[in-house]
Order: C-alpha cells, then structure tokens, then sequence
C-alpha cells in the first residue's frame, strides 16, 4: 500500500501491474474498504494496470474533517489525481455503489478520459434524501460499530452468509473501524446526487452495468433504470448475488469483466482493425514519447509504412486478448534475440515497462542459446544488461 497527498487529504492507494498495460481503475462501496477487489487480481493483473484506493476516512485514508461538504466531482478529482500519479492517460473504471456514483460524475464531466466505464450495484439516484440524512444522524450519534450490524447484513445475499458464516462479523469489524464523520458526509452526498439527465456523454463511452439479483440497496431495476440515462447500455444481473459481487461471486464477476472488457477487434479479415485502437495499444506499449517521436520523425517516405505497421502489429497483433502482454512481450524478444534485430533494444525496454520479471527475460534468452545459438543469446544478455536489467556483484 502506498499513499498520495491529494486535495489536501492522504489517500492509500495500491498501483499493481507493469506500466505498459491498460490501466483498470476500481473503486468500492461505502462502508468497505479497497480489499473488497482482492479476489479479482488474480485474473485481472495478467491484462491490466490495477488502481485501488480508500474512500475518505474509510481503510486507511485519512478521514474528512467535520463539517465538510464533499462532493462527487471532489471524489472523482481523487481519481484523476491518483491516475495523473500513476501516469495519466485514458483508462478504464469500475465503481461499485458511491463508486459507481464517482464512474458517472465521471461520464458526465471527464468522459474524454475513460476507455470504458462498469457501473455495478449503483443508480442514477440511490435512496432518498431523507434515508441518507436520517442514517448520517444515527452514525454520528451510534457509531460505525453500532450501525454495522444493521448495515452489513444488506450487503449480501442469503446464500453468501450460508456459504461463509464469518463474511457477517469480518465485515461488520471491517466497517467499525472507519470513521463515522467521513461515513456520514458520503451519506449527505448521496442524499444530493442524481444523475438523471446528466448522462448524455455516456455515447460516446462503452458503458457497462452490472447488478445483483439479491441486492437490496440497488436492485436490478436501478440498474435498469440507470441503463436508460446511459444510452441503452446493456445490464448483466449475476443470480444470487447481493451487494458487493467483488466479495460474494469474484470468480463470476472477473470472467465478465475480462469479456466485457476485452477489445472488439470485428471481423479483423474483412475489415481490419481501426488506426486508433493500434495507436492507444502501442501508446500503453512503447510509451507516448516513443510513439510521439517515430510520428514525428517519419517522413514521406516511410509514413505510410509507420501507419501500417499501428494497424497491423498493434491493432490486429497486440490488441488482441487472446495472448496477453506479458506473453506477447516474451514471444517478441525472444524472436528479435534469435534474429538479431535491432528493435530487441526497444522491446527489452517494453519488457520493463511490462513487468517481466528478472528470471522470465533470463529464461527467454536462454530458450535463445538453445535455439537459435548462444552468440544470438550472448548478444542479447548484453543489450540487458546495459539497459540494467539484473544485480551486480553476483557473480
């Protein structure tokens, strides 16, 4: 875990996965903290740049000082700012309840910087004003650990308490632990928020929802109503899932966003791929920077050549989910060693920014000594080691 000053407030943060994949930015319901996507990683990390973080006075961000008015677009600003540390850049955004509250302010004020946007277990509008003061009230006056026995048996499904007898306790310890202030003014913001009408950016961003058949706090048909203000988008309901289905139905809840995620690529051989999706994968890839100068420096010449190869090796290849990009980052450095092509350079740098780790780049180029030659292999382990790759002293 790690921690960022941002509007004044320290927020924890955990930035996981090499840089130059898509960044997936997750943000959980009031009441829990970041852990609650902890069962997701392990599917998600292989694809994705993962950024969780703590709402105010939830976790271990610091809590907002009495008498504070906070907002949605003050909690999406945490957002950006969080993502601007992380690198910037378009991303993609799941929100789960006051989350998903944060992914349509979002839509609605900084869609130009979403890639796509999964909005569950949410609304246009949540509640009523009068619900939300009256619980602000209690919390103040009861505290989070009085309340959290009346709260957290919302969250989940029946099944989900009968499957994992301790899921009630551990999260009604969770809970209490939180700040009761902080608790309270998210409760009066959502009291505020309504999002109806404000959505109209939504066209121009995938948009999707996802509900849980159990839930009791948004049902299905807040979901339903919300796809209406978000250009018909389309609502999966998973069956027997309440509140929180990062917690009670991770497995499902990945394997859908890893399908709802993944890049229409078409009919790729009647149409192909569109320049753009090439150029925002080998932006994410090789580094704006790089990309920003190969433009530049292209001439008459050779344009044409830089505009084919965005569509055809980025789009149609490294866009493709089918391998992720760790093992397209292998497969590519271990043929440029082979050849002895001069991009191995640039791609032993992309297998930083990748994420491969020391011993996977050191397993590659020794497929390469057996393969393909140990002077092929020899050259390359040179390359790396000027680039910095491995410890020195032993030896």
């Amino acid at each position: 875990m790690a921690f960022l000053e941002v509007n004044g407030r320290t927020l924890a943060y955990r930035l996981l996965g090499g840089e130059a994949l898509p960044l997936l930015v997750l943000g959980h319901p009031l009441g829990m903290n970041q852990s609650v996507w902890d069962d997701l990683l392990p599917r998600l990390l292989p694809r994705y740049r993962i950024l969780t973080w703590d709402l105010p006075g939830h976790g271990a961000s610091e809590s907002l000082v009495p008498g504070g008015d906070i907002s949605p677009q003050q909690l999406a600003s945490d957002v950006l700012a969080l993502v601007d540390h992380a690198g910037g850049g378009r991303f993609h955004y799941v929100g789960t309840s006051i989350g998903g509250v944060i992914g349509q302010l979002l839509i609605e004020q900084h869609a130009e910087r979403l890639l796509s946007v999964t909005l569950t277990n949410t609304g246009a509008v949540i509640g009523n004003s009068e619900l939300w003061t009256t619980r602000a009230r209690r919390v103040r006056e009861e505290g989070l650990a009085a309340m959290s026995g009346e709260i957290v048996p919302r969250w989940f499904a029946g099944a989900s308490f009968d499957a994992n007898p301790a899921l009630k306790a551990g999260w009604q310890t969770a809970m209490g632990r939180g700040d009761a202030e902080s608790y309270a003014q998210l409760c009066e913001m959502l009291g505020r928020s309504d999002f109806r009408g404000r959505l109209s950016a939504a066209s121009e961003v995938k948009v999707q929802l996802l509900a849980g058949s159990e839930d009791l706090a948004t049902p299905p048909e807040s979901l339903q109503a919300l796809a209406e203000e978000c250009a018909g988008a389309s609502v999966e309901v998973l069956d027997q899932v309440g509140h929180v289905p990062s917690v009670e139905a991770p497995e499902r809840m990945a394997s859908w966003l890893l399908d709802s995620l993944s890049v229409e690529l078409g009919d790729v051989g009647a149409r192909g791929v569109a320049y753009e999706l090439g150029l925002t994968t080998r932006q994410q890839v090789l580094s704006e920077e790089h990309v920003e100068r190969s433009t530049r420096n292209a001439n008459s010449l050779d344009a044409p050549f830089q505009q084919m190869i965005t569509r055809l090796a980025w789009g149609e290849l490294w866009s493709n989910d089918d391998l992720t990009r760790r093992e397209r980052s292998m497969i590519t450095t271990g043929m440029l060693a082979a050849l002895g092509r001069e991009e191995l350079t640039l791609h032993l740098k992309t297998a930083q920014r990748i994420g491969l780790s020391e011993a996977e780049l050191r397993q590659v180029l020794m497929h390469v000594a057996v393969y393909a030659g140990v002077p092929a292999a020899n050259h390359a382990f040179a390359l790396a080691r000027d680039l910095g790759w491995g410890e020195t002293g032993t030896g």
